[in-house]
């Protein structure tokens, strides 16, 4: 059998080439989101990813919990605030997960957002910067408990050239969240072959254009109002009018795929040709706490372990 390609080897780390981004766990009792996650792994996805917001489940413990619910998935953090704890602490939270569940954790962070720092009692100043000096306050960091080899994959929430230099500089890859195929493309081209790669890629399992567009700009609504991006979208091509009005059809299509279970594959597919590694799918949904399964057992014959 021959080995696995450099690009084969990044993907396995994230537990194949296709994963599941939510949101909706949040919304469920503990022991009902365990049961989901249990139920995304026997349908054959290889990861799951969610995020961290003012008022969710905190990530190391959220994590925590949907891995022992589980046996091969692997999760991912999509993103841990690095104002939400400081860098050792953070630390010492993913080397803890690693050493309980080795190869199965991925740590996502992010800077967040103004608004949403702000809130947290922070200034929100020079992201970049802040980042970096995180990342190197997390390398310095002790831990002195019995711990894994190696520290599990880090990557940031990358969206302009600089934090993606920094994702390839001083992380193993990059998250990219609501982007294009396009902005795939030129990512990779900033990360080099050897960096991570996962691209969150939005999704209407519907074939009505205008149930479609609804649900797509419901989605991109709350993201509307936060500068970091727009100020990636202006990057990508789009302009202000762009986002006028709930957001234009350009917007919405660029982000949000629609359609059936192969037209939510043919969008996949051209993520993973213009360089990523793996492509984590949110599915939108009017009631995501009710309809997420329902809609992940009709894309498992799709994408299930790949």
């Amino acid at each position: 059998m021959s080995e696995p390609s450099r690009a084969g080897r990044r993907s396995a780390i994230l537990g194949g080439e296709v994963g599941i981004w939510t949101t909706a766990l949040n919304a469920m009792e503990i022991s009902r989101t365990q049961e989901a996650a249990s139920e995304v792994e026997e349908l054959g996805y290889g990861a799951l990813w969610f995020g961290e917001a003012q008022g969710s489940r905190e990530a190391f413990t959220n994590a925590a919990l949907l891995l022992s619910a589980t046996r091969r998935l692997v999760v991912a953090t999509g993103i841990a605030s690095i104002y939400a704890r400081d860098a050792a602490a953070a630390k010492a939270a993913a080397m803890t997960l690693e050493s309980a569940y080795p190869g199965r954790f991925v740590l996502g962070l992010g800077v967040s957002h103004g608004p949403v720092v702000e809130q947290r009692g922070h200034s929100y100043i020079s992201p970049l910067k802040t980042m970096s000096e995180y990342l190197d306050r997390m390398d310095e960091a002790p831990f002195s408990a019995a711990g894994p080899e190696h520290a599990p994959p880090r990557v940031l929430a990358a969206l302009g050239p600089k934090m993606l230099a920094l994702s390839r500089d001083k992380a193993d890859g990059a998250h990219p969240y609501l982007v294009t195929v396009e902005h795939t493309r030129k990512a990779r081209e900033i990360l080099g072959r050897e960096p991570l790669l996962a691209v969150e890629q939005a999704a209407v399992l519907s074939t009505d254009c205008g149930e479609a567009l609804r649900l797509a700009r419901s989605h991109l609504s709350r993201y509307l109002r936060l500068p970091n991006y727009r100020n990636s979208w202006l990057r990508q091509g789009f302009s202000e009018e762009d986002f006028a009005g709930g957001g234009s059809e350009r917007l919405a299509e660029a982000l949000v795929a629609w359609g059936d279970e192969e037209e939510i594959k043919n969008r996949v597919e051209k993520h993973l040709a213009a360089g990523a590694d793996h492509v984590c799918i949110q599915v939108i949904t009017e009631n995501p706490a009710q309809e997420l399964l329902q809609k992940l057992r009709r894309l498992a014959p799709v994408f299930a372990n790949r």
